[in-house]
């Protein structure tokens, strides 16, 4: 019996082992520099990202049509919609037109569930509450979206500035260290690798260096990314060596990296004491007084 058990253990060892070893080798091959510049020569990268929306309106299905029509009309409206979806990362138009959808159809949904759940005389609050909760979960939903890629961006800053310091220093330009970043930083950042790779794509489109890296801190909103390009526009404006100036950005951001570690860790304590309070200590009050307390209860049951 312990030599079937020993054998079962090993094989359902190896059995995660493998399955293991053959998803992370799918996702590098798929994630792998190679793959992306295949997938760019078809147009499926940041380089076709004009024909690939060109592609997605002419294939757009009748109802997609129709959910457009969804979408605010406003020009106002809808950059700022376009804006907010491009700093969570998703710049594709059907994105905006879901987004929308979404926000019309989650109140209905939700609120219908509940009305059917409930019904019209009793649940009428609930539906008014659930009704509000879909309106605004695409809201929140973004919003978390647009923070999680706002602290991948400012975590891989310094690692991508200590690469265009190397490659600045052997003997490349800024725009073959951007572009060397992007390919380099594309397991370990995806975010910021593909940000990068958006100001190559818009370099060689014949926009200037300087305006590409503004557009960068516009679509991200990251302070220290208005900082690196407040630095890169001085240090063209006065002549100034490009690598100390980024050696010297590059401190700082790592600097202010630790430093944010460091706080989330002093704040473990704080808000560990919520989940302490209302989870860990009742049960060890139950377990620990509970004998106790039930002693005490057949004692006194007894003397009457």
């Amino acid at each position: 019996m312990p030599t079937e058990l020993a054998v079962a253990i090993v094989m359902v060892f190896i059995a995660v082992a493998v399955a293991s070893g053959a998803v992370t080798n799918l996702v590098l091959s798929r994630t792998a520099p190679e793959r992306r510049r295949l997938r760019e020569l078809k147009g499926e990268g940041p380089a076709g990202l004009v024909l690939e929306n060109r592609r997605l309106m002419d294939t757009l299905s009748p109802l997609a049509e129709r959910l457009a029509t969804i979408v605010p009309k406003s020009p106002r409206q809808l950059s700022h919609l376009r804006r907010r979806l491009t700093t969570a990362g998703y710049r594709d138009l059907s994105a905006a037109i879901w987004f929308s959808v979404a926000k019309l159809a989650l109140p209905v949904v939700l609120g219908g569930a509940v009305f059917l759940i409930i019904g019209p005389v009793r649940g009428w609050v609930a539906i008014a509450v659930a009704a509000v909760a879909g309106f605004l979960a695409p809201d929140f939903w973004l919003g978390r979206q647009t923070r999680l890629r706002q602290k991948a961006i400012r975590n891989g800053l310094p690692d991508a500035l200590d690469l265009f310091i190397v490659c600045l220093e052997a003997g490349s330009s800024l725009d073959q260290a951007i572009l060397k970043a992007s390919e380099e930083l594309e397991i370990a950042h995806p975010a910021l690798a593909d940000e990068l790779r958006l100001i190559t794509t818009e370099v060689r489109a014949g926009k200037p260096r300087l305006e590409a890296f503004k557009n960068f801190a516009d679509r991200t909103r990251v302070a220290d990314v208005r900082s690196l390009v407040a630095t890169l526009v001085q240090t063209d404006r006065f002549g100034t060596s490009v690598a100390q100036a980024l050696r010297t950005h590059a401190e700082t951001s790592r600097t202010k990296r630790r430093q944010r570690a460091e706080e989330r860790a002093a704040k473990v304590g704080v808000k560990l004491v919520f989940p302490l309070v209302f989870f860990l200590f009742p049960a060890l009050y139950v377990v620990i007084l509970g004998p106790a307390v039930i002693r005490i209860i057949g004692v006194f049951s007894g003397l009457r």
